[in-house]
């Protein structure tokens, strides 16, 4: 096995994206929770091959040369809103050239969910509807997730 730094790692997946392949990638972090786990599910991303819309969940660059996955809140002409499924500010607007890949599915234990699940659909649509209720909801969601390993 061969330890690498983040950038080189970041700039390999890049290449490949860039030539036209799929990439998968354990998820490290916790601002796309609930939706995505940490250190638990696998995203597969790739090139983007369509114009980006609400709901798509990313991977780019910022600015700052952090490399992050989030989700598309709005597409204006000045750039890009982002936002964590577990965050309430969003991010933007970034140029849509900090994007170079896309989210096409992600591998949740033995399942694979694509654009057309349940959950998917649910994280992109009504999960952006309840931004402000986000804390509240994320802080019930906690409990009963304790709840049900104490049993």
């Amino acid at each position: 096995m061969r330890e690498l730094d983040t950038r080189e790692y970041i700039s390999t997946l890049r290449d490949l994206v860039s030539e036209g392949h799929d990439v998968s990638l354990i998820i490290s972090g916790s601002s796309m929770s609930p939706f995505l786990i940490h250190h638990r599910d696998t995203v597969i991303i790739g090139p983007i091959e369509k114009p980006l819309r609400r709901g798509d969940m990313v991977f780019y660059e910022r600015p700052s040369g952090q490399f992050v996955m989030h989700r598309v809140r709005r597409v204006r002409p000045e750039g890009l809103y982002l936002i964590g499924d577990a965050q309430t500010q969003t991010e933007g607007p970034l140029s849509p050239s900090c994007v170079f890949a896309i989210v096409k599915a992600v591998r949740r234990k033995d399942r694979l969910l694509n654009e057309k699940s349940w959950q998917w659909r649910f994280f992109a649509t009504v999960w952006l509807r309840l931004i402000p209720f986000r804390p509240l909801i994320i802080k019930i969601y906690r409990r009963i997730s304790l709840l049900k390993r104490h049993d």
